[in-house]
């Protein structure tokens, strides 16, 4: 199973590039973040004619979470139980017995701000949600934007970057709950270069310069992981015309 997660910053903007990248890459699943659309202007008839059932939880201009899928999806959710929040930014689904949930975690914008307060409840949400959903499923895999960087070593300059959102402690810590569930980051599983990052701002010469966060994640569940045989970060499609600033993040699990 080869398994994918993109946040595409408007797939209205850049769905061809979202169907090119599929026809080069054949990814089995594929998870969007921030498709900025409503549901009902979701293409999925695009994804039907390449062999794909698609399903999503849109909004008008922001965020916005999609799955692309070659199997059906089944067991839709699109909301934490009991958490009343008007923006799009879960969806989980189970396919081939896995079940995946996608997520855009709140950017949280300064530590200082109404919108990192509002990302550490959702955060607390979440882990509400997840252990729920552990209680039903044994194999599981949570993937998406989750706009923070786990270690120093996923930051281009953890030193300038210090404390700020996406690396603050209790952003951090929040990310340690998930991982202390039984999950495990499979990138890490595996010897990666330095430097690798999945997110570059447009500003400055992010991109050019190197200048990055590793914020895109793929995790699983203790017994999935062992399974994963590569996780990889796919630069191309940062180099396009007009692209997104994150590019996709792969992972790939052994069936058997």
């Amino acid at each position: 199973m080869k398994i994918a997660t993109w946040n595409v910053n408007s797939l209205n903007v850049r769905i061809g590039h979202v169907l090119e990248w599929m026809d080069i890459a054949n990814p089995d699943i594929l998870a969007l973040q921030e498709i900025k659309q409503l549901s009902e202007a979701f293409p999925i008839e695009a994804f039907k004619e390449i062999g794909y059932h698609a399903i999503c939880s849109g909004q008008k201009t922001y965020n916005g979470v999609a799955i692309i899928t070659k199997e059906i999806p089944e067991d839709i959710i699109t909301d934490f139980p009991g958490y009343n929040d008007p923006q799009r930014r879960i969806l989980a689904t189970t396919i081939n017995g896995v079940r995946i949930i996608n997520l855009y975690i709140p950017n949280g914008q300064s530590v200082d701000s109404d919108k990192y307060i509002y990302k550490l409840s959702w955060l607390k949400a979440l882990i509400k949600f997840i252990k729920i959903e552990q209680e039903k499923y044994k194999n599981i895999i949570i993937l998406g934007d989750f706009n923070i960087a786990p270690e120093d070593r996923d930051v281009y300059d953890a030193e300038k970057w210090g404390e700020e959102v996406l690396c603050s402690p209790k952003e951090r810590a929040a990310l340690s709950d998930i991982f202390n569930l039984g999950f495990c980051d499979v990138f890490r599983r595996f010897e990666q270069a330095e430097k690798l990052f999945s997110w570059w701002d447009y500003r400055a010469a992010g991109f050019r310069r190197n200048a990055g966060v590793r914020i895109d994640l793929i995790l699983a569940t203790k017994i999935l992981a062992s399974k994963c045989i590569g996780s990889s970060i796919d630069r191309e499609p940062r180099t396009w015309e007009r692209p997104s600033d994150h590019t996709p993040v792969i992972a790939e699990f052994d069936n058997q």
